[in-house]
């Protein structure tokens, strides 16, 4: 039987051969941290190699993204679907073993890490999804809802202020279902971190309110695994297991030194390494025994099926409950969402209502809030301008999980992080609100939003300078164009409440990646649209305003400049020149549409056309093109109220019809 260091120095030879054969990687720390991933994953992890998408799976993470040959090489080992070959083949195009761990690529990978600090928040959301599925569908004598967050982090996680912003929120909320393993081997890639962080880690944990273990020898596998009892001891905290690893461990001349952190070692030093850890075999080679001891199938396999003998007596007991768990966990909506979403923009749009789009954002929260019980709202200390509190909404704490609304604290990334982790998760569609300009703080979660497909709705309000009197510092100005850039993002810019819905409907069904819902303060008007024009709403664009015959100009308008446009032709048609409104609250929705309705909704021989938005003019030359004009901001804001903000700048029926008859001239 081979012992635990030689399980482990499998992973530091397939780990050093894989980045000397790809000539890039990291090798550093999957090599110090091989230890204590050994002890986790046989002694501790609870999943099945054969259903990387069993409901009550552990989930594990590895932050510290950049280590992926770790997280690589422990899936091979224990007969996840990932072969040698697909070792050999680690950072090669379309390969499923890229740079960094990705969700959509390699089986057993639960979020997309890289980008460091997002991993152990994403953790955060999962743990706290856990949490809050658990007080959802748990019956006394029915525990279906059971299983433990891992992640592991490096001194580049807890260096970076999202770890902040979320490990404190997981304190608060008693997350005691996650345990963080802190790689403290001093190295980053600048060198030994004494110079640039010297936190007292454990300190600050315990200040957050975590269950902190010290001083554990990271090579020690007995030490690890008392850790870890210990922490799956602790269940009204999440713990902290610090580590004192040797980066590199096992290489002679590299250990301890930043030179393996992001670079092969070399074919002089992996020899000596095989010499120094006693794995006298070939690249590549792992022995049957290795294999043999590393294999979870046949004990992950018990485990599901043991799980799953629970949940029969569950269903048995709790059939309905058992059938919405199902549902929720698939991703698939209830049966009667789709009647009775559009029952509700039918009453929106007979209501006829003038009404701020996040006041309507919250009127649809409250429509179709009880429909999908499995939206989880929040925002980021913002509720009461947000609007994203509804009448069914509940808030989440740590004696009581069993809400539906995270009051998140002035934290936007440790928001947009934890939401995609809630996501990941399954069983919840998570909502965030700030205002948009803040979605600065989180652009890179919304990023990973859109690489991981997260089903996550970002709420932002209080849109361009109609914000008003706040000034340039809180007028976004360039944030729409910039979010509608990430690939795989839909982005909504309703102009009244019945847009406003239909955005939200859609946002609720998209399965492929985020949403981002762009709201208004200031009340607009009803549009007044033909049921046609309606379900035309969800292709992105449509006809709102036309006339008799073929249009001489089109103007092209979203959100607030929508009500806008529509004054201006009706000015201009009122005088003979024809003038189609389009409608755009969707760019992304409406250039998916075919070729026929875009050419019917913007006709390719009327080049006379006018695009207004209060954002940057930039994404508009597409649609109006270069004989076109743009009505935009190419400025940052002024402080003064909304209405003399949209004269100053421009956005005035008059300056609208003087452009129209500039691009007819």
């Amino acid at each position: 039987m081979p012992s635990r260091r030689d399980l482990a120095n499998a992973i530091r030879a397939l780990s050093m051969d894989a980045v000397q054969k790809a000539n890039s990687g990291h090798p550093g720390m999957p090599m110090g941290m091989a230890d204590i991933a050994e002890v986790l994953w046989n002694d501790f992890l609870t999943h099945n190699p054969a259903n990387p998408h069993w409901a009550n799976r552990d989930r594990f993470i590895l932050s510290n993204g950049h280590g992926s040959m770790l997280q690589y090489a422990l899936l091979h080992l224990s007969g996840y679907d990932l072969s040698i070959d697909d070792i050999k083949n680690f950072r090669q195009f379309h390969s499923k073993t890229p740079g960094h761990p990705e969700i959509h690529y390699t089986p057993g990978i639960e979020t997309t890490t890289g980008p460091l600090g997002q991993g152990v928040t994403n953790g955060v959301g999962m743990a706290l999804a856990e949490k809050v599925l658990a007080a959802h569908f748990n019956r006394d004598g029915h525990v279906i809802v059971d299983h433990s967050t891992y992640v592991f982090l490096g001194d580049g996680c807890l260096m970076e202020g999202i770890s902040h912003e979320a490990c404190s929120l997981a304190g608060t909320l008693g997350l005691g279902k996650l345990i963080c393993f802190y790689d403290d081997n001093g190295i980053s890639i600048d060198g030994h971190v004494e110079g640039w962080f010297t936190d007292d880690t454990p300190k600050r944990f315990e200040a957050y309110g975590w269950h902190v273990v010290r001083g554990v020898d990271g090579h020690d596998s007995d030490a690890v695994k008392r850790a870890v009892t210990e922490a799956r001891s602790v269940s009204d905290k999440p713990t902290l297991i610090c580590c004192k690893t040797i980066i590199g461990w096992g290489a002679p001349n590299l250990a301890g030194s930043h030179d393996c952190h992001g670079a092969a070692l070399g074919d002089e030093e992996i020899a000596a390494t095989r010499v120094k850890i006693n794995w006298p075999h070939a690249p590549f080679v792992v022995p049957k025994e290795i294999y043999a001891g590393w294999d979870a199938k046949t004990k992950g396999g018990k485990s599901e099926a043991e799980w799953n003998r629970k949940f029969a007596a569950y269903r048995s007991a709790h059939p309905e409950l058992a059938a919405e768990f199902e549902r929720r966990v698939s991703g698939k909506l209830p049966a009667d969402w789709a009647e009775k979403s559009v029952a509700f923009i039918k009453a929106v749009n007979q209501k006829a209502e003038k009404v701020a789009t996040r006041k309507a954002s919250q009127n649809t929260l409250n429509g179709f809030g009880p429909l999908v019980p499995e939206l989880i709202g929040g925002s980021a200390d913002l509720a009461g301008s947000n609007l994203t509190l509804w009448l069914g909404s509940k808030g989440v704490s740590s004696d009581d999980p069993d809400g539906n609304y995270l009051y998140y604290g002035v934290r936007e990334f440790g928001m947009s992080a934890i939401m995609n982790g809630i996501a990941l998760h399954a069983g919840f569609i998570p909502y965030g609100g700030t205002f948009l300009v803040f979605s600065d703080y989180a652009r890179n979660a919304v990023r990973m939003a859109a690489i991981t497909r997260a089903r996550s709705i970002f709420v932002y309000t209080h849109d361009s300078i109609g914000l008003g009197e706040d000034g340039p510092t809180h007028q976004p100005i360039e944030h729409v164009a910039s979010l509608r850039i990430i690939p795989n993002m839909t982005l909504w810019r309703p102009c009244d409440a019945v847009e406003t819905a239909v955005a939200w409907k859609a946002a609720i069904e998209n399965d492929q990646g985020p949403s981002s819902l762009i709201l208004t303060r200031q009340a607009l008007p009803h549009q007044v649209r033909s049921q046609e024009q309606i379900t035309n709403v969800e292709r992105g664009g449509y006809v709102l305003v036309d006339w008799p015959g073929k249009p001489d100009a089109i103007i092209i308008a979203t959100g607030s400049e929508v009500a806008l446009a529509v004054d201006a032709a009706k000015q201009m048609s009122s005088k003979g020149t024809r003038v189609r409104v389009v409608s755009m609250p969707s760019v992304e929705i409406f250039a998916r549409q075919d070729a026929a309705y875009r050419d019917a909704v913007l006709p390719p021989d009327v080049t006379a056309r006018l695009a207004v938005e209060a954002g940057v003019p930039d994404g508009w030359w597409k649609y109006v093109g270069m004989k076109g004009k743009v009505i935009g901001m190419t400025t940052f804001g002024e402080s003064a109220p909304a209405g003399d903000l949209f004269n100053h700048f421009g956005f005035t029926v008059d300056n609208v019809v003087k452009a129209v008859r500039d691009v007819l001239s």
